[in-house]
């Protein structure tokens, strides 16, 4: 009998090895992992350079406090605000630990000009921003809620896109509209655009911070190296964190100069956020993600994958409603309960992940072959076939 907690709905099986795509149960059955942590995995697994990266570090030094400068660290933000919208980088452990650093960001701008109550944060209502008690309540979902009284205050909520209910949450007591591009948990819903485009006008007609949740999305996996960059916006905050580490506990929050400067000593903290262990194997990941066509590949390998499931669709339209999402996000809309057609696809040796709205989550590493593509076309194709 196992001695952990029971928050977890395991499947009956454990694995003893993995490489790149692949994972090796400890039946001795290999299965084509789709799953990857849930799009953590970004270089597949025991990839050689994060390996290389973890031994030549561990062997230097696994950890000091943010009490001292911490070269690793300063070279890894250095990258991450070259590459993007950011002028500062706060690193954390995790994704929810990174939605919650982007939240006190944003209220402690407005405390810190003079606005201390402007320090309600708008969500899409059934979104997903993690499981700490601020990010469940900030998700709006009352199933996630559920037990965890009493209410966390400080969040509204929209309806996916209703603008009217949108432009209602606002208030004069709001500071910031915080939404996923890509809603990952949320079922693969993409935020078109040109509604992330009028979502930055609304900012800045309102005078508050436009927070963008790329913990899932962000690092390449729609083939830009932020989902937002699409729509050619520019956020004040982005949460980020699953690919960064490749497999490796780190998160981070990305922000302009402007909300950065709320953020003096004390304000924030984290024991082991931005440890050198932790920002050695960051760097390691970025060398492959900012390699000269990486982005590039994902974009067309992507479109090829969209396309073969899209046939696969029209082919059996009364399984599959919609296939959905961006680049290797990407989601396959059942019209029924997506549980019996995922243990069809394990027993066929592909490991998928379900989502909201009858959703199954297909998430490749980003350097996957087109062969295993393949086999993960032949084997969805198959289970169609027999799917009753």
């Amino acid at each position: 009998m196992s001695s952990l907690a029971k928050n977890y709905n395991r499947r009956k099986i454990s694995f003893k090895k993995g490489k790149g795509s692949f994972l090796y149960s400890n039946n001795g059955k290999r299965y084509l992992d789709f799953i990857q942590g849930i799009a953590v995995n970004s270089l597949g697994h025991s990839n050689k350079n994060l390996i290389n990266a973890i031994n030549k570090q561990a062997k230097k030094i696994w950890h000091v406090s943010n009490a001292f400068i911490i070269p690793e660290g300063e070279k890894l933000a250095k990258r991450l605000t070259q590459k993007t919208f950011a002028d500062y980088v706060i690193f954390q452990n995790s994704g929810t630990e990174a939605t919650e650093a982007a939240i006190k960001v944003a209220r402690r701008y407005f405390y810190s000009i003079g606005q201390p109550n402007k320090n309600r944060i708008v969500c899409i209502k059934n979104s997903f921003h993690g499981r700490t008690l601020a990010a469940i309540f900030a998700s709006g979902s009352k199933k996630m809620t559920k037990g965890f009284g009493p209410k966390v205050d400080g969040f509204d909520h929209f309806i996916f896109g209703d603008h009217k209910s949108l432009k209602k949450a606002i208030t004069k007591k709001t500071a910031a509209i915080m939404v996923e591009p890509i809603m990952g948990e949320g079922g693969i819903k993409v935020i078109p655009d040109w509604c992330l485009k009028e979502l930055r006008k609304i900012c800045n007609k309102k005078k508050i911070l436009l927070i963008l949740d790329e913990v899932q999305c962000g690092i390449g996996r729609s083939g830009k190296f932020f989902a937002f960059e699409y729509a050619k916006v520019k956020p004040d905050i982005v949460p980020i964190a699953k690919g960064i580490g490749g497999g490796f506990p780190l998160g981070a929050v990305l922000m302009t100069k402007k909300v950065a400067s709320g953020m003096t000593p004390g304000t924030h903290g984290s024991t082991f956020g931005g440890n050198p262990l932790a920002m050695s194997v960051g760097n390691a990941v970025m060398d492959q993600i900012f390699k000269k066509g990486f982005l590039k590949n994902i974009q067309k390998i992507s479109q090829y994958f969209h396309s073969e499931l899209k046939n696969i669709q029209k082919e059996h339209s009364n399984i599959i409603k919609e296939v959905r999402g961006v680049g290797l996000l990407i989601g396959l809309q059942l019209h029924k309960d997506q549980s019996k057609f995922i243990q069809k696809l394990m027993d066929n040796n592909l490991l998928t992940i379900r989502a909201a709205e009858n959703v199954i989550r297909i998430l490749p590493p980003l350097n996957v072959k087109k062969k295993e593509i393949d086999l993960a076309i032949k084997i969805i194709r198959k289970v169609c076939k027999k799917y009753k």
